[in-house]
This record gives C-alpha cells, structure tokens and sequence, in this order.
C-alpha cells in the first residue's frame, strides 16, 4: 500500500481515513514483529560478545599479569595484600573460605537430593519409635520427615545464586589485579585502606545507600520469581506435597497440558479453559480502564463546568464513595447481589423472578457485565481526581481558537480535549490496564470469579472443581493454588503466562502511547 502524504490524507473523507489508518495499523504489524526478531537477536548477539570479551580478558591478565596476579586466580586477594590494600584482599579471601566451606559441607548435599534421580530428594518420611513427651505412654510411633522437596529446590535455588556470586567475585578480584597493575604502571598511588573506607561514604556512596535496598529486592523479588519458574517445571501439587510423596522434574509437560485442546480427562481441556480465561481477562482490562477513564473525564467537565454550583460538594461526595475501604465495599455490594440478597428480594416483591447475578451459568454476561459496571462505581471518583487536575491545565487560548474557526464543543473535545488527556495521562492508562489485568479484589471479592463452569477445567492434577465464567486469570491461578487441588505446578505456569501477556502488552501499549511518539505536540 502506497503511503500518503499529509496533505493527501487530509483530503480524504471520513471513512476513507479510517480505512487508511486501519489498514496502516494491521500492515505495520509486520515490520513490527520483525524488528522485534532482529532487536532480540542484536541483544543475544551483544551477549555472546560480551561474554566472548570477558573470557578473552581473563585469558590474557593471566598471560600477561606478573605472578602477584597468576596467585590470585587461586587465592583471592592475594594480589590486593601484596600490593598494600589489606581491606580488599581480606573481603576477597573471607568470600572464598566461605564458599569452600559451604560448598562442603551444604552446597553438594542440596545438589544432590535437587537432582536425585527421579525424585528432588534422597530419603522418604521413616517412622520411628520416641519417648510420649505427654509421659502417658511409654514409646509412640511418629512420622519423621528427613527431607523436603520444597526446602531443597529452594536451598538448590539459593545453592545457585551463590555459586553465581562466587563467579562473579572472583571476576571482580582477577579485574581488581589488572587494575592494579596498570595503575603502578603509569606511575599512579593506589588507594589506601582509609581511602577506601572513606570512598564508601564520598564518591561511592550511591553504592552503600542502594546495597541493602538492592538485596531485599533480589531476595524477596527476584528469589521468588525465580522458585515460581522452577515449580513449573516439577509435579508439585496435593499428590506430591515434598514430604510424604517427594515431587519430581517433568520438563515441559505442565506448559503441554495448559495448551492441550480437547475433552475427556479433567486436564485435557486446559487449553480451552486458558483461553477462554485470557479473553475474558483482556475483555475486562479494557473496559475496566476505558469505561473509568472516559466516564470520570465526563464526571470531570460537568462538575468544573462554568455555573455549575456547589463544585466542591459534589466532589466530595463522590470522593467520600472512594474514602471507605474497597475491601468493605466490594463485600457489601456482593452480598446486596446475591440470590438471597436485597435486590432480588425487590425484584421479587414487585413480582418479578429471583435473578442468580453470581451463580447462573447460562447467563454469565449478567455477572461479566455487573462487575464492569460495579468498577466503574469504584473506580469514577479517582480518575474523576486525576482528570479535573489535567482539564484545569489546558489552555484556554486552544478552546477561543478553536471557537474561533467555527469548532463546536464535540470538535472541541475530540481534537482538543481527548488528545490532550491522551498525551498528559497515557502513562497512567498503562499502568491502569496493566493493573486491571491482575485486578483481583475485584473480581474474588465480587463474584469470587462466579459463576462456575463445569465447562472450564479447575486443574490438571485430577482433583474436582471448575473455574467461573468471570476468573481472571489471577483469581484462576488463586484458586488453583490455595483450593483443594493445590496445585502448584500449574499454578506456576500461568503465572509464567500472566508475565509473558502484562508484558508484551506493555511494550506496545507503550510505543503506541502519544505522549512517547509524539512528545513535541504539546511541549
């Protein structure tokens, strides 16, 4: 298709121009992939550079380092004490000892039972005869748990990180010596004890506000994130709990029986429960970002319309709706919908008949389309916020000059109004839709992702139960993990999902976003 230029857009009608842009749309989708591919090859590329690079430095400080420098390769260190910095050389040799000792002592035995052959962990529950701490019975037959597939995949995991600090503390050290070497060669001083002690509190103390911060994320972050991936890749669920009967590594046959198509078994429609989940997930999201966003911009314009009276009581009622706790809220509203709730109960005192809002399986749209419209009550009064700061801030002069070549106020608001809102709070409707995606007080507290349906597989691990016609995927994954299934392998691999779906979409909801393509326009 043959782009047009500015002046020959312009000249098209309406739906000509709509067709264009569509059409523009779904050509650029291509390319798009396709610079995609090439930026993540680029990126390995650079990887595999990067390490080629490292490995070829190592190689030749070793070649030509002076002795000091061959040592340390074996005892950390050793160059920094012979050439005076003490401090370092002692950090350097204490992480080594350590490593050693755990390695031992701790590190090969989690290895071991990780990767014992069929099973992750060496030796079953035993029972044994104890003295009855009550003092009743003489000897008691009690279980003994000698191992736990849960504490060794995570200390496995923990094994890991520190083998991978340890590689990365002897690149500091064997670094460090060709520093060192090359500072004396150019006639440099080195860097005393005192200097270096002073440094963490002068031109390196960025490094010693962030240490602590910076390892709280990786263990309380990045740790979990890391256990959650591994669990997919095992059969940890009710039938193997780690300690009664030991869980194993299956590769890929969790990430199989998610995307298995079909009827029959209780997992064999996992595949169509998943995208039937992620529809209605991303269906959601968007209504619930857009139907709050454009309706707490109208809410908006009304209350800060020129003569409208009483503006800050209408804000505050609508602020004070927001005030109570959603938690309270949301409970409430569910119970005021439920089949024996005070709605059907008017319904049925005029006449009517009892409507199941959360429970009728053949009519799901009415539980879909009640928590949209539940969201858009709570979630009116924040955008309503965010949007009357933004309206207050544009220009008057735009709105006179539009009047002036003859705009009427629906023009005024599509050319004027909206792109402006666009530009201004794009970054929040991200943020917005990527929340919405993992909106789950929601959606449990609501409905607890009602009505269920038998339709929709609950897990793959044989137990009962089915998911609702309105789970997210978020609530599906609760619901797999802490229900009676317990099912934690599956549980892992949507979360793996969830990830893969928040952020691609993220990425390009992001290059999409007017106030990072078009950053000029209202600068």
């Amino acid at each position: 298709m043959t782009r047009l230029t500015d002046i020959e857009y312009l000249q098209l009608n309406k739906w000509h121009k709509f067709t264009y842009k569509l059409a523009t749309f779904f050509l650029a989708i291509g390319p798009w992939f396709l610079s995609t591919g090439k930026a993540i090859g680029r990126f390995f590329k650079r990887c595999g550079i990067a390490i080629k690079d490292e490995v070829l430095d190592i190689i030749f400080t070793f070649v030509k380092g002076d002795w000091k420098t061959k040592v340390s390769y074996v005892v950390w260190g050793f160059g920094n004490a012979m050439r005076g910095q003490y401090l370092r050389a002692a950090l350097f040799f204490i992480f080594e000892v350590l490593f050693i000792l755990y390695m031992v002592f701790f590190g090969g035995m989690w290895f071991r039972k990780m990767f014992w052959p069929g099973t992750i962990g060496e030796v079953a529950v035993q029972e044994a005869w104890v003295e009855d701490p009550t003092g009743v019975i003489g000897m008691i037959k009690t279980k003994i748990y000698t191992d736990d597939s849960v504490q060794i995949l995570l200390m496995g995991l923990l094994t890991f990180v520190f083998i991978f600090a340890a590689i990365a503390t002897w690149r500091m050290n064997v670094k460090q010596n060709k520093i060192l070497e090359e500072i004396l060669a150019s006639g440099k001083k080195i860097k005393s004890n005192k200097e270096d002690l002073r440094s963490l509190v002068d031109d390196q103390f960025h490094k010693t506000l962030l240490a602590l911060p910076v390892l709280g994320i990786f263990f309380f972050t990045v740790v979990p994130t890391l256990f959650m991936i591994l669990v997919a890749f095992t059969n940890y669920d009710f039938n193997h709990d780690g300690r009664e009967n030991f869980f194993s590594w299956v590769g890929w046959d969790n990430f199989n029986a998610l995307f298995t198509w079909g009827g029959g078994s209780s997992g064999s429609n996992m595949g169509a429960t998943f995208g039937q989940i992620l529809l209605w997930t991303l269906i959601w999201a968007f209504f619930a970002t857009f139907t709050n966003y454009f309706l707490g911009m109208i809410v908006a314009m009304m209350i800060n319309k020129k003569g409208i009276k009483l503006k800050k009581l209408w804000r505050g009622i609508l602020v004070l709706s927001s005030a109570v706790p959603q938690f309270i809220s949301l409970l409430y509203i569910s119970n005021l919908f439920s089949d024996t709730g005070i709605v059907n109960g008017m319904i049925m005192a005029m006449g009517g008949e009892r409507v199941r809002f959360w429970t009728d399986v053949e009519k799901s749209y009415i539980a879909r389309i009640l928590v949209i419209v539940i969201n858009i009550w709570i979630g009116i009064p924040y955008l309503m916020l965010i949007t009357s700061g933004v309206l207050m801030n544009i220009p008057a002069d735009l709105y006179e000059s539009a009047k002036i070549d003859g705009a009427n106020a629906w023009q005024s608001l599509v050319k004027i109004t909206v792109p402006y809102m666009f530009f201004v709070t794009g970054p929040y409707l991200l943020t917005s839709f990527t929340g919405n995606l993992n909106n789950f007080n929601v959606i449990y507290l609501l409905s607890g992702g009602g009505p269920n349906n038998p339709k929709l597989a609950y897990s793959s691990n044989g137990t009962s139960g089915v998911a609702g016609d309105t789970d997210l995927l978020i609530t599906w994954l609760f619901k797999m993990a802490i229900g009676t299934s317990n099912d934690y392998k599956t549980a892992s691999v949507i979360g793996i999902m969830i990830f893969i779906v928040v952020a691609f979409l993220s990425l390009v909801i992001y290059n999409l976003l007017p106030s990072n393509k078009n950053e000029e326009d209202f600068s």
